[in-house]
This record gives C-alpha cells, sequence and structure tokens, in this order.
C-alpha cells in the first residue's frame, strides 16, 4: 500500500507545494532524486505527473556553487510556498466570491455554533446546503471543490486544526467550511496562508482534520 503523509492530503495543489518545499531547501540534481524525496514524504509520483509538476511550477535547472545543475523555483509573489501567480493564477476563471460576509471583520470568521444546522439564519444554518453536513456526512459540492484545489494541509492539536493553503487561499478556504455548518466545529480565524479551525470538543480537531483530508483525495 502507498504510505500517505498524514497531515497532507493526496492531490495536485499538496503534491506541488511540497515539491515547492524541497527545492526551497534541498539541492535536487535529477528528477529522480525528487521523486525518491517525494516518496519518503509519502508521495508517489511517476516520471510523467513529477515532468508535469516541474514545468507548471516554472521549474529550471541553474549551475549550482558545486557546479552541478539543480532545479530551482522563479520569485513566486506571495511568500514561500505559493503558486507563481499566487492565488489569482488558481482562481483564474473560478466564480468563488473573495468578500468576507457583512458584520465580520476580514479574516475573522463563525457562525458554526448552537444554530448550526438547526434552521438559523445565515450561512452558517446550511441554507441552501441541505441537511447540515459533518465529518462522516457527503460535504457540499462547494467545500470539496476548494478543498481539492487548496488545501496543502490539516494538522491537529487538541480542538484546533490548522490548515496551509496557497498564498490568499486561506480565507477562502475558512469561508467554504463556515458554509459547511458542521456542528462539531465553533468557527475558523484565516490569515494569508493559514486557517485555524476551531472545534467544539477538547479533543475534536483529529476528527476534523482527517475528515477535510478525505473530502480534498475524494474531489481530486
Amino acid at each position: 500500500m502507498t504510505p500517505v503523509n498524514p497531515v497532507s492530503p493526496v492531490t495536485k495543489t499538496a503534491r506541488q507545494a511540497q515539491i515547492t518545499a524541497i527545492l526551497a531547501r534541498t539541492a535536487v540534481r535529477s528528477q529522480d532524486e525528487l521523486s525518491q524525496l517525494l516518496a519518503q514524504n509519502g508521495v508517489e509520483v511517476t516520471q510523467a505527473t513529477l515532468s508535469r509538476d516541474l514545468d507548471e511550477l516554472g521549474a529550471v535547472r541553474l549551475r549550482g556553487p558545486d557546479g552541478a545543475l539543480v532545479y530551482a523555483l522563479p520569485g513566486e509573489p506571495g511568500g514561500p510556498g505559493s503558486r507563481p501567480g499566487g492565488l489569482a493564477g488558481a482562481l483564474a476563471g473560478s466564480t468563488e466570491p473573495r468578500r468576507g460576509r457583512p458584520g465580520v471583520p476580514a479574516g475573522v470568521r463563525g457562525g458554526l455554533g448552537p444554530l448550526a444546522g438547526r434552521g438559523g439564519s445565515g450561512p452558517a444554518s446550511g441554507a441552501g446546503q441541505g441537511a447540515a453536513s459533518g465529518p462522516d456526512r457527503e460535504p457540499p459540492s462547494r467545500l470539496a471543490r476548494i478543498a481539492a484545489d487548496f488545501l496543502l494541509s490539516a494538522e491537529p492539536s487538541a480542538n484546533l486544526v490548522v490548515l496551509r493553503t496557497p498564498a490568499g487561499a486561506a480565507q477562502l478556504v475558512a469561508s467554504a467550511i463556515d458554509h459547511a455548518a458542521w456542528p462539531t466545529i465553533l468557527g475558523t480565524v484565516a490569515g494569508d496562508d493559514t486557517v485555524l479551525v476551531i472545534t467544539r470538543e477538547p479533543a475534536g480537531g483529529q476528527d476534523v482534520a482527517r475528515a477535510l483530508l478525505r473530502i480534498a483525495e475524494r474531489r481530486a
């Protein structure tokens, strides 16, 4: 069985993020070497897929200090781990809004409290989504699509889950989680490339993290 990184979904987005991280810290001389480093992180990839990933990331081979050719990525807007072009390129053609909800400060989200899934008003009530979703139910299509495209990792700690996304995508991911109306989630706080998810149960982070990874992989 192929090993799986316990915090990263098996998606193209997460795989390319791992390639970016490896090339940023390691002098990689060949695709075979890169493939082996990915395998150490639980990511198995074919030569054709790896070549396509490197091409999409804009990777080039430059001569290192020792004279050997190594892979390097171009300067990327948005900071470490972001794709070339940042979120703007990833969202090309997308119809997803990027505005916050009225009355909620930018980057701070909530509303998955006691009214979630109980017929309350607002997005958190599950209006337009059908019955309230949860870790063991079919996720709303919007969350599945966004998680597959932008979720890089989900790491739990007690009742918290730290999500990593490409630069600029955190608020989009947080909004999708809010609208999914999981009764087990109290709310989310989004930055630029990080989302903090707060769960109701003292140890609820583990289940929510696993559910989000499953959702991302199912859609990929």
